[in-house]
């Protein structure tokens, strides 16, 4: 926080002795009891007086650099918003301020894509010129040129720069999660391009076999791209939201003799894990969640709904007393009733079949420590399905900001 002097003599908008810094106006001086005392009695004889002061003013200096490549962490958006405004730069890597998504070629399939981004050069312009727009943007201090210094390494241009304000070398992969990576980018667009086209999601195998990686690469390469597609935004839903909980696991039936487990059907949480979902106006939100007791699931309403919206749910017991700050419309879904009016939760019930039918079908089994992952994986796919095939391709190129290491995925 800044402090802020007044001028006593022309300015009578504020007055107020906590704003004066004492050690600027008289270094040897220090602020006393005697001090304070003289404060309050002016202040005492200015209301007596019928002179009513307005509070002190405190003003926050923002820093220019975050303001422009990052969003407000604490900045809170009502959705329904376009898919463009859910993911957003969270980190102090370095963006053009108007990034469009039509700003590069957009491709209409991965054929596309293989003739044209076919060398390494090709990706590396294609990626500056999608996250710089022909402007080089500093990311350790945020200085936009378009003559920062060029670095040529043996006489090759291998996409180096060194910054004319700050003269720290950078790169468009400085941040990103393909920074220091071995890995072709020629690859990482490849696993780009599959991951955030196909419905249901890719394998570690399968990828492995397309882009010739070996599994532990291909998975680590798509958890990091999980990680950086997750939704960052500090949002809150409005309008009528559709909330329903989901249990992922396998079911007792089709475990071998020795697996099996006892008392697991239904919503047991010995070999399942609970997750919540919320859907508004096509934009999905998941939470993978310990249970679903009514503490749990009202605290994550709560927090990301607005107060007086509509809330449709079946008639499970943790949504009993929502109607208190909402309007409860609840589906008896044991009575046989699947919709009341134009109410119903199909919506968020379709998205538990496509991310069931993703992990049967693709994954075959997730652990609970990266269960959110995966969740976060098809919640993005579905948040941006109206986008072309080459929107989705640039836009997760755009979002893939936030590097995630090995040790930390693992630990």
């Amino acid at each position: 926080m800044t402090s802020i002097k007044y001028d006593f003599t022309s300015c009578y908008d504020a007055y107020d002795f906590s704003h004066i810094d004492y050690e600027e106006i008289y270094p040897d001086l220090e602020p006393t009891v005697l001090h304070e005392a003289c404060e309050d009695f002016l202040n005492e004889l200015l209301v007596q007086c019928g002179i009513v002061l307005p509070k002190p003013i405190f003003v926050r200096f923002p820093d220019p650099v975050k303001l422009l490549i990052t969003r407000s962490k604490k900045a809170r958006k009502t959705l329904p918003v376009t898919p463009k405004s859910i993911i957003f730069n969270k980190t102090n890597m370095s963006k053009h301020i108007d990034i469009q998504l039509d700003t590069v070629q957009i491709f209409k399939s991965v054929y596309d894509m293989g003739k044209v981004l076919n060398t390494e050069i090709a990706c590396r312009e294609h990626l500056e010129k999608l996250r710089w727009n022909g402007e080089p943007i500093c990311p350790h201090c945020g200085s936009q040129r378009e003559n920062h210094y060029r670095i040529k390494k043996r006489g090759y241009d291998n996409g180096y720069y060194k910054c004319k304000d700050c003269r720290l070398p950078f790169s468009v992969t400085k941040g990103t999660i393909f920074e220091k990576s071995t890995i072709p980018l020629q690859k990482w667009f490849m696993a780009v391009f599959m991951f955030t086209t196909n419905k249901k999601g890719v394998s570690s195998y399968q990828l492995m076999r397309e882009i010739g990686v070996t599994q532990k690469t291909a998975w680590f390469m798509l958890s990091r791209l999980r990680n950086s597609v997750r939704m960052r935004d500090d949002f809150e839903f409005d309008g009528i939201t559709q909330v329903d909980e989901t249990f992922i696991g396998g079911k007792n039936k089709n475990r071998s003799k020795g697996k099996k487990v006892d008392n697991t059907q239904g919503r047991s949480t010995k070999t399942k894990t609970p997750v919540f979902g919320m859907l508004n106006n096509g934009i999905v939100y998941t939470e993978v969640v310990e249970n679903t007791e009514g503490a749990t699931l009202k605290g994550i309403i709560n927090e990301k709904v607005k107060k007086g919206s509509t809330i449709v749910s079946d008639g499970w017991i943790g949504y009993n007393g929502l109607y208190k700050q909402y309007s409860h419309k609840v589906i008896q879904h044991n009575l046989g009733f699947f919709k009341k009016g134009s109410y119903h939760t199909n919506g968020i019930e379709g998205f538990w079949g496509l991310l069931k039918r993703g992990i049967i079908g693709i994954y075959h089994k997730t652990s609970d420590k990266h269960l959110h992952r995966y969740c976060d994986e098809f919640v993005y796919r579905y948040n941006t399905r109206t986008m072309s095939v080459g929107e989705q391709f640039n836009f997760t190129l755009i979002n893939c900001d936030e590097r995630l290491r090995y040790k930390e995925l693992i630990s």
